[in-house]
């Protein structure tokens, strides 16, 4: 699925929408309201956002687990695998699983960390505690109220902001915005924030910034010409960082979010790029939905976060390292 451009500007579809807007804001409410959150023997950090699509959420989860585990915390991730069949709890093998099984996100944090998939929460966070995790790092899961967060960071990019304001369908919010802030412990923003998302804030959160910038390693790929390509929740995104790199977009490729591709799909992009004696490239988290046969003609972009304050998010986590002292 792809966001609606509505979602981004005002008008009259919104307004006729508000209605049904009311009615999916006073349900999220209501779940909270009426929730009783199980607190599992370990930290929760939940990685969340308010609005539907990506926002770096798993950039974020990965930066949260790389500061645990500077802090000597074994930390591990949960995440409810969208777009698998396995239900969980079950911990990710990606010598074994594909993205069809567990989904994508999962694929890509179990890289980094031990990794669970569970549609129940709470279910996955108890199997992942008694696997020995000092902490669960909660992938998504904001608008999820069973399982107990120690500590929740709603990520928002700061391009998009909040779209049009307006809660689903008439706009891309998840739950009604200061409910959201309510519950939230840090804001991290990531890109230039130009939808005034700190502004908008107005203090009452702390505020971790951040942008995109390719790993060490990937930045070979700056200055050269690429056809790119990315089924995110905004692959704008993805194209603005390479053009940051100074790379020049020979041509773009926006599919739906978590998109499976096909051999067709992916061989006529790199018939394009070959053509126009550039480099086919997509994101880590599109690199595990490529057909096998594939992966090795399609250049893989992997990004990491610069903090715009180095130990702003050691000062978010610091009630997450105190509880495992």
């Amino acid at each position: 699925m792809r966001a609606p451009d509505f979602w981004h500007r005002g008008g009259l579809l919104p307004v006729l929408l508000s209605a049904a807007s009311a009615i999916w804001r006073n349900r999220a409410a209501a779940r909270f309201a009426n929730a009783f959150p199980t607190k599992v023997d370990a930290p929760v950090i939940c990685i969340g956002n308010i609005v539907a699509g990506g926002a770096g959420k798993t950039p974020v989860a990965l930066a949260v687990n790389d500061a645990l585990t500077r802090h000597g915390v074994t930390a591990h991730f949960l995440s409810r695998g969208y777009g698998g069949t396995e239900r969980g709890p079950l911990p990710v093998a990606p010598d074994r699983h594909t993205a069809r099984d567990v989904g994508d996100e999962p694929l890509l944090l179990a890289r980094h960390a031990p990794t669970w998939i569970a549609r129940d929460r709470v279910d996955g966070a108890q199997a992942a505690v008694a696997a020995g995790a000092q902490a669960i790092v909660l992938d998504d899961g904001f608008q999820n109220p069973s399982l107990f967060k120690d500590i929740s960071i709603l990520v928002i990019d700061g391009g998009y902001g909040f779209g049009n304001g307006y809660v689903m369908p008439a706009g891309p919010l998840r739950e009604d915005l200061d409910a959201a802030i309510d519950r939230a412990d840090a804001v991290a923003i990531i890109g230039t924030d130009d939808a005034g998302v700190e502004k908008h804030l107005g203090g009452r959160r702390p505020v971790i910034a951040a942008r995109f910038a390719p790993v060490i390693e990937d930045d070979d790929l700056s200055g050269r010409p690429v056809v790119a390509f990315a089924g995110i929740g905004r692959p704008e995104k993805f194209f603005e960082t390479l053009s940051g790199m100074g790379c020049s977009l020979v041509a773009t490729r926006a599919f739906a979010d978590h998109h499976v591709y096909s051999a067709d799909e992916v061989m006529q992009l790199i018939d394009t790029a070959a053509a126009a004696g550039a480099v086919a490239v997509t994101t880590e988290k599109d690199a595990t939905r490529l057909p096998e046969a594939a992966r090795d003609m399609v250049r893989t972009l992997r990004v990491t976060l610069e903090w715009r304050d180095r130990d702003a998010l050691d000062k978010v986590l610091t009630p997450a390292l105190q509880a495992k002292a």
